[in-house]
């Protein structure tokens, strides 16, 4: 298994779901983490969970959305750690909505969140890793349609895909200082949050794992041991790449024929 030991990363979205569990992989691990996001208790309950399992852990309320914020979230784990090795970008809002429907707030709300959030976090740890001379690696939290496209998913789509682009591009610029970056596109996930805002009734829940080949979610710790591995040694030969996890449903649209989940083989 990949170790991290010494190390410090920040992680957005920290407090539940994704963020949560990548958090207290990376401590398994060995690293001290900064868990940042708008609520502070949910981030206390993670770092007091990390901290009663042996790692070292630090709550940082911040809104990605704010620069000084995030360079404030940056400095506060330096002062409490001593260094940063880099970052997973998990924090994101979407919400289901046709595109003639989307207000104006909505589509800043969400592109501010995935896409800017990404890029004032992303650029805050690698100016601290060149000045520090010290390599990195940065995972990024998307989505497949990031590249498929998905209707009522535009603002987060359209983010998502920036937030490849821009991932695509650091991974060249930056490769002459040892920093790496990559996305993980996860598929459903069983969490709190996307079960509110993607399949909130079950009839929705059914539809979704229908789309899904493997016929389940992912689960957050999933995502959270990939991350770890993406962050690691183990992969620093990889950077500039997005790993899909989501059970091969972005393979899985059929047109003819009777849906391949419909019946069970033995």
């Amino acid at each position: 298994m990949e170790s991290l030991a010494g190390r410090a990363y920040l992680v957005t979205g920290g407090g539940t779901g994704i963020g949560a569990a990548t958090a207290l992989h990376l401590a398994r691990l060995g690293a001290s983490v900064t868990v940042i996001g708008r609520r502070e208790k949910p981030l206390e309950t993670v770092a007091a969970e990390v901290e009663r399992q042996g790692g070292g852990a630090l709550a940082h309320p911040a809104d990605v959305r704010d620069p000084e914020a995030v360079n404030a979230a940056v400095e506060a784990a330096l002062d409490r750690f001593g260094r940063i090795d880099g970052l997973v970008n998990n924090a994101a809002g979407n919400f289901v909505t046709p595109a003639e429907r989307l207000s104006p707030n909505g589509w800043r709300a969400v592109v501010d969140i995935v896409l800017n959030g990404t890029w004032n976090c992303t650029s805050a740890v690698a100016r601290h890793l060149i000045d520090a001379g010290r390599p990195g690696s940065v995972v990024s939290v998307i989505a497949t349609y990031a590249w498929t496209g998905h209707p009522g998913t535009v603002h987060s789509a359209a983010a998502k895909a920036g937030v490849v682009a821009m991932t695509r591009t650091l991974a060249v610029e930056w490769a002459r200082y040892g920093i790496r970056l990559n996305c993980i596109a996860p598929g459903p996930t069983e969490t709190e949050g996307a079960g509110n805002a993607l399949w909130a009734t079950p009839e929705d829940e059914e539809r979704v794992l229908a789309s899904v080949p493997l016929n389940r979610f992912a689960t957050a710790p999933e995502i959270g041991d990939l991350a770890g591995l993406l962050l690691s040694d183990r992969a620093g030969y990889v950077t500039g790449t997005v790993l899909t996890v989501d059970g091969g449903q972005s393979l899985g649209a059929q047109i003819y024929g009777p849906p391949v989940n419909a019946t069970t083989v033995t």
